[in-house]
C-alpha cells in the first residue's frame, strides 16, 4: 500500500519527489529522504494535529469517552464494566503506541544492534494493570474511571489472562521482555498467537478435566493486527539440485504446501522509561480462504479444508504429541514461527544494505530452550540457498548470531524429532542438518581421532529406530554461547548431559545466567501494600528499577512498628486469598493459620506427591493426638495449584489424590481448623498474584539436580514468604543471598542422587516407616478407591526414581522446624523482612544486563 503527497509550494515549476509510504519500516537513509520529500505545509499540519500522550485525568477521560462512543459504539446508558475495561484499555494502548512509535523511530535512527528473543511461550498475564504501572498512569486511570462511576478493580477483572504460555518457561520470557524494555535495550520478542491456550482446568470428582481456553472471546485491545505483513511459509515438497552458469551447485525447495503468517504486535512498555518494545506474534492463515470450484460443486467441507488446516497451526498451545499427527503439528508450529520471524528479522537487516558478514553485528537471536532451534537451520538455508553465501561463511554468520538457553538437566526432556517426520515435512532442512552434522563430526574426528564412541554420542542424528534429530545438540553446535539458568544447573549440564560438548568446545562456550523476575509485576502489582511500605523506608520506588535498594529495609527487621505493618499486610493478603477460596472452593479457612503453598506445573520431579504424602502424615498424626496435644499443633492450610499435561497419567493421579485428601480432611470435625487442604483450579498468572503474597511458606521440593532454576521461589520470597526446599535450582543462590537461617532446606544433595537410584535398581531399599503408614492409609480406602493410586504408590515402593522415600524423613523434620518457628511471631517476621531485603540479585533486569554484556553484545538506547 502506498500513497503520495502532491507538491504544494510557492514554486510549482520545481518538481518535488513523491513521498511513498510502506508498511515495513525504514532505514535511516530512507527516513532522511522521506523527510526531504514531505512538503513543509504538510509537516506543519501533521505536527499541529499529531496525537499526544494523555497527561492528566481530564485527558484520560476524554479518550475514554471517545472510545466508548466511537470505537465501541456505545453510550453513557449502556457502558458496563466490560465496555469500560475495553475503553480504558484502548485509551492506554493509544498512549503506549505513541511511545512505541517513538521507540521504533529511535532504534531505526540509531541503527544499533538489536536482540530478538524467540520463545514459543510468553505467559504475559493481564496487560492493563501492568501497562498502567509501567507507564506511571495508574492513579490517573483509577481516578478517571471513578469519576465515571467505575472501580478500577472491577475493570481489571474483565481482562482474561493472555493464554500464550504454559508455565515457568513462558513466564520467564514475559519477565525478560519487560526487562529488555525497562533497561532500554533495543529488542523484540517473537512468538505464536495461539487462539486457544493449553486448556482451562476444571476439577470434576477430584479429577482434572480439560476444556478449551478461548481467551480471544472479545477482541484483544492490546494487540495491533498487521494484516499488511503476510509471510509465506512452506511445508512438504521436495528439493531439486542443479548447477548454475557459474558452476555452483544450487538447491531449490519447491512443490510444497504454503500457509501465510500474519503479524500481530503487542506493545511492551518499560518501567520508568519511554522505551516501548514490541512482541510480535504470528497467526497462521491459508493462502486462499476456500476452494471456489469445490464450493460450486457442492463439496462444502472440502472447500474450506485448506483454510482449517492452515489455521490449526496457531490454534492451540502445544498440541498433544502422543500421536504422529500431534507430533507433526507441533513441528509445524515451530517451523512456521521461526520461518516467519527470521524472514521479518532479515527483511529489517536488508534495508540497511549492509553485507551479510555484518549480520551478527546487527542481530542477536536468543533461543529460549530448544523449540526455536530450527531457526539455526532456516538461517543457514536462507543464506546458502537464497542469498548465495558460501557454506562456511554462512555457518560463521549463523553461529555468531545465536545464543541458546537450556532449561533442563533431564535427558528425557531434551527435544527430539523422528527423521522420517522431519524429511517429509521439511526435506531441505533435513539435508542441511545432515550436512551440519557431517562437517561437525569431521571436526570432532580431527580433534579426537581415536574416539569413535564420542562421534556417536555427540551426533545430531541419534542412531535409534527410527533415527531421531537431537535438537539440543543442534542448538549447541549452532550457537556461540550456551547458558544454564542457575549456578547448579549450569554446572550440571557441563558435567552430565553436555559434558562431551565441553570436551570439544572447552568451557568458555558454556556459562550461567541465573534467572530473575520483574519486581514491577511480582511485587508492586501483585502486592501494592508491601511495595508502598518498602518505599516508605527506601525513600522512593526506585527499588523497582534497582532491586538492590531493598537492602535498606534490613535495619527495620526488628523494629516493632515496622513488623506490625508487615504482619498487617500479610494478613490482608491472606484474607484476600481466603475470600477467593471461599468463592471458588466453597469453604472457610483460618487466616491465622500457617499458609503452606505449592503452586506450579504438576510433575513427578517437582514432587507434589511427596507434599500430599506429608499432608496425609500430618492428618494421621493429628487424628492420633489427645485434645491436649492438639492445642500445641500449629494450624496449617496446605494450598496446591497447577496443571498436568493432558496425557500425563501419573500427574493427573496426584491431582486426584490431593482433591480426595482435601475432601476427607476438610470434613473431619476431629481436625477442624488445625489442617485444611485446598486445590486451586486453573492456576494462572492472575491467580498467582493473589496466592503468592499470601504465603507464609512455599514448597520448592524437586529431587536435587532436576529443577533447572525455578522462578516461583523468587516470587514467594520477594513477597515475604519463606522457602521449604531442596538444595536444587535457584534455591541454592537464594540461600546464599538471604542466609541459611532464613530458609528451610532438606533432602539429599545432587551428587548423591545417582548412587541412590543405583541402589534402588539393584538392591531392596526399605521404605521410610512414616511413608509406609501413609501408604497403608491410602490402601485401606481412607481416601476412596485405593486402586486409583496403585501406580502412584508403586512408583515409590518400586524404583522410587524421584527419591520420595529417601527424602521423606528429612522433609518431615524440616516441616517440624517450620511449625516450631512459626509460633515465634517476632522471629518469623524478622526473618521474612531480612529475606526480602536480600532479594536484590533476583531481578530480571540484572539477568538481562548479563545477557546483553556476555552473550548479545548490545547497548541500551535511551528514548526521550
Amino acid at each position: 500500500m502506498s500513497s503520495s503527497y502532491s507538491a504544494s509550494t510557492s514554486s510549482p515549476d520545481l518538481p518535488r519527489p513523491k513521498h511513498r509510504r510502506t508498511p515495513t519500516g525504514f532505514s535511516p537513509k530512507e527516513i532522511k529522504n522521506i523527510e526531504a520529500s514531505i512538503p513543509s505545509e504538510s509537516r506543519q499540519v501533521w505536527q499541529k494535529f499529531g496525537v499526544k500522550e494523555f497527561g492528566g485525568k481530564d485527558e484520560f477521560q476524554q479518550e475514554f469517552i471517545r472510545h466508548v462512543e466511537t470505537t465501541l459504539a456505545r453510550s453513557i446508558y449502556n457502558c458496563d464494566d466490560l465496555a469500560a475495561y475495553q475503553a480504558a484499555s484502548q485509551a492506554i494502548r493509544d498512549r503506549l503506541i505513541i511511545a512505541w512509535n517513538k521507540t521504533q523511530q529511535k532504534h531505526t535512527t540509531k541503527d544499533q544492534k538489536r536482540v530478538y528473543y524467540l520463545s514459543l511461550e510468553f505467559l504475559m498475564g493481564r496487560a492493563m494493570d501492568n501497562a498502567m504501572l509501567n507507564a506511571g498512569i495508574k492513579d490517573i486511570t483509577k481516578a478517571g474511571v471513578a469519576d465515571l462511576g467505575f472501580k478500577i478493580e472491577d475493570l481489571l477483572e474483565q481482562e482474561p489472562d493472555a493464554a500464550l504460555g504454559n508455565g515457568g518457561l513462558g513466564r520467564l520470557a514475559a519477565c525478560f521482555i519487560d526487562s529488555i524494555a525497562s533497561t532500554n535495550y533495543p529488542g523484540w520478542g517473537y512468538g505464536l498467537r495461539y487462539q486457544y491456550g493449553i486448556f482451562k482446568q476444571r476439577i470434576v470428582d477430584g479429577y482434572q478435566v480439560e476444556s478449551p481456553d478461548y481467551w480471544l472471546t472479545f477482541s484483544n485491545p492490546w494487540e495491533i493486527p498487521r494484516y499488511e505483513i503476510q509471510i509465506d511459509v512452506m511445508f512438504y515438497g521436495y528439493t531439486r539440485k542443479y548447477t548454475n552458469d557459474d558452476g555452483k551447485v544450487v538447491h531449490v525447495w519447491e512443490g510444497g504446501e504454503q500457509v501465510q503468517a500474519v503479524a500481530y504486535d503487542v506493545p511492551v512498555p518499560g518501567y520508568g522509561t519511554e522505551t516501548t518494545n514490541n512482541l510480535r506474534l504470528w497467526a497462521s492463515k491459508p493462502t486462499r480462504e476456500f476452494d471456489f470450484e469445490k464450493f460450486n460443486a457442492g463439496d462444502y467441507e472440502s472447500s474450506v479444508r485448506e483454510s482449517q488446516k492452515a489455521e490449526t497451526i496457531s490454534a492451540v498451545l502445544y498440541p498433544n504429541d502422543n500421536f504422529y499427527s500431534g507430533k507433526e503439528l507441533r513441528l509445524k508450529q515451530q517451523y512456521f514461527w521461526v520461518a516467519a520471524s527470521l524472514n521479518d528479522i532479515i527483511r529489517r537487516f536488508k534495508k540497511t544494505h549492509r553485507p551479510w558478514k555484518e549480520f551478527p553485528d546487527q542481530v542477536a537471536i536468543q533461543l529460549n530452550d530448544t523449540h526455536p532451534t530450527l531457526a539455526v537451520v532456516e538461517l543457514q538455508r536462507i543464506l546458502v540457498d537464497m542469498e548465495g553465501v558460501e557454506w562456511d561463511d554462512a555457518w560463521k554468520i549463523v553461529t555468531n548470531t545465536f545464543g541458546y538457553t537450556n532449561h533442563t538437566v533431564l535427558p528425557e526432556a531434551l527435544e527430539k524429532w523422528p527423521v522420517p517426520l522431519f524429511q517429509n515435512l521439511l526435506p531441505r532442512h533435513m539435508e542441511i542438518i545432515y550436512d551440519i552434522n557431517l562437517f561437525f563430526l569431521q571436526q570432532v574426528e580431527k580433534l579426537f581421532p581415536k574416539e569413535r564412541e564420542l562421534l556417536a554420542r555427540v551426533s545430531i542424528i541419534e542412531e535409534s529406530s527410527p533415527q531421531q534429530v537431537r535438537m539440543a545438540y543442534l542448538a549447541i553446535i549452532g550457537s556461540h554461547k550456551v547458558n544454564g539458568v542457575a549456578e547448579l544447573h549450569s554446572e550440571l549440564i557441563k558435567t552430565t548431559i553436555f559434558k562431551d560438548f565441553v570436551t570439544i568446545y572447552g568451557p568458555d562456550k558454556f556459562m550461567n545466567v541465573t534467572n530473575g523476575i520483574t519486581p514491577r509485576r511480582w511485587l508492586h502489582q501483585a502486592n501494592p501494600k508491601l511495595s508502598d511500605l518498602i518505599a516508605s523506608k527506601v525513600g522512593s520506588y526506585d527499588f523497582l528499577k534497582d532491586l538492590n535498594l531493598l537492602k535498606k529495609i534490613e535495619p527495620f527487621a526488628h523494629d516493632p512498628k515496622f513488623q506490625d505493618e508487615w504482619v498487617a499486610i500479610k494478613k490482608f493478603n491472606k484474607a484476600r486469598l481466603a475470600a477467593h477460596i471461599k468463592q471458588y472452593n466453597g469453604f472457610d479457612i483460618n487466616i491465622d493459620a500457617l499458609f503452606d503453598v505449592q503452586v506450579k506445573r504438576i510433575h513427578e520431579y517437582k514432587r507434589q506427591q511427596m507434599n500430599i504424602f506429608g499432608v496425609i502424615h500430618r492428618y494421621l498424626s493429628i487424628k492420633a493426638m489427645t485434645e491436649k496435644e492438639k492445642k500445641e499443633v500449629t494450624p496449617r492450610v496446605c494450598i496446591f495449584g497447577g496443571k498436568s499435561a493432558p496425557g500425563y497419567y501419573m500427574a493427573k493421579t496426584i491431582i486426584k489424590l490431593i482433591n480426595a485428601v482435601s475432601e476427607v480432611v476438610n470434613a473431619d470435625a476431629d481436625v477442624g481448623d488445625l489442617l485444611k487442604v485446598v486445590f486451586i483450579a486453573d492456576y494462572n498468572v492472575s491467580k498467582a498474584e493473589i496466592i503468592i503474597p499470601a504465603s507464609d511458606i512455599s514448597q520448592h521440593i524437586s529431587t536435587a539436580g532436576t529443577e533447572a532454576s525455578g522462578t516461583s521461589n523468587m516470587k514467594f520470597v520477594l513477597n515475604g514468604g519463606l522457602i521449604l526446599g531442596t538444595v536444587d535450582g535457584a534455591n541454592i543462590e537464594i540461600t546464599r543471598e538471604v542466609g541459611e537461617n532464613n530458609i528451610f532446606l532438606f533432602g539429599h544433595l545432587a551428587e548423591s542422587v545417582e548412587d541412590l537410584r543405583h541402589k534402588h535398581r539393584f538392591s531392596k531399599v526399605p521404605l521410610d516407616p512414616n511413608l509406609e503408614k501413609v501408604f497403608e492409609a491410602i490402601e485401606s480406602g481412607t481416601f476412596g478407591d485405593p486402586n486409583i493410586y496403585n501406580s502412584l504408590v508403586s512408583s515409590v515402593t518400586g524404583s522410587d526414581y524421584y527419591l520420595v522415600s529417601d527424602d521423606f524423613q528429612s522433609y518431615l523434620d524440616a516441616q517440624k522446624l517450620v511449625d516450631q518457628d512459626f509460633k515465634n511471631k517476632d522471629t518469623w517476621v524478622s526473618r521474612s523482612i531480612t529475606a526480602v531485603a536480600n532479594m536484590g540479585f533476583f531481578s530480571s533486569d540484572r539477568a538481562i544486563d548479563e545477557y546483553a554484556e556476555s552473550i548479545w553484545n548490545v547497548e541500551p538506547i535511551a528514548v526521550e
